[in-house]
């Protein structure tokens, strides 16, 4: 069955965009069944009554509520790459493997300085559906380095870098933890002075790889141990 994105599930129509999507897209008839999600843990099978390209009703024939089936919380705070496709890239594929929270960060050394949050929030959306998450992630608004090691409060807070100094394996540092933060840096990485800040603020140095990986690669690997050691 197509999934389709209801925020508010008690007005009875599928919000305008979807609504075209069914009606003119996917062209669904009256008594074509869907599920909705309303993004908060509610998932609904429902049948189309109106496939109207505007108001696009339906009925609900069942309700099901489920939580992100994950035993822990995953922030991930991310410098944006200069390349954006890049980024949605990791937007996407993050949400699909499993991550609550996403925080756009602002470092020394990032190339991307602005960020257009209706489109990431699209993304987001899109890749929840796809995936069936009945809780979607939180996209926080971009946010200097400074101001997220401040104000964050997770039980674990790790910071990956590649400066050559002794560092926890990701994996190892995961185990028995619930509620996560991981920091990762732009191209150039972090600078050496933003790392001693986060240690500062009780963040652990961790390694993802031997390797040296491309920062969306970084971010998808921290969703994906994260998702493999809990």
């Amino acid at each position: 069955m197509h999934s389709f994105y209801v925020p508010d599930i008690t007005a009875g129509v599928l919000p305008e965009e979807e609504s075209l999507h069914a009606a003119k897209v996917l062209r669904l008839k009256e008594g074509d069944l869907v599920v909705l999600l309303d993004g908060k843990g509610g998932v609904y099978e429902a049948e189309i009554t109106i496939p109207h390209p505007k108001k696009c009703g339906f009925l609900i024939c069942k309700t099901e509520q489920r939580t992100s089936g994950r035993d822990y919380r995953l922030h991930v705070a991310i410098a944006p790459t200069k390349n954006i496709d890049r980024f949605e890239w990791f937007i996407e594929k993050a949400v699909e493997i499993g991550v609550d929270e996403i925080s756009p960060i602002l470092c020394r050394y990032s190339e991307r300085k602005q960020l257009k949050p209706e489109r990431v929030e699209k993304i987001m959306i899109a890749a929840s559906k796809q995936s069936i998450q009945s809780v979607f992630p939180i996209l926080h608004p971009l946010t200097t380095f400074s101001e997220l090691i401040t104000s964050s409060k997770e039980s674990l807070k790790c910071i990956a870098h590649c400066y050559p100094q002794d560092k926890t394996e990701l994996k190892v540092a995961l185990k028995g933890q619930q509620d996560l933060l991981i920091l990762i840096g732009p191209e150039g990485d972090f600078s050496q002075e933003e790392v001693e800040a986060a240690i500062g603020k009780g963040f652990i140095p961790v390694s993802l790889s031997n390797s040296r990986l491309r920062t969306e690669t970084a971010g998808l690997m921290v969703c994906a141990t994260a998702a493999l050691c809990k």
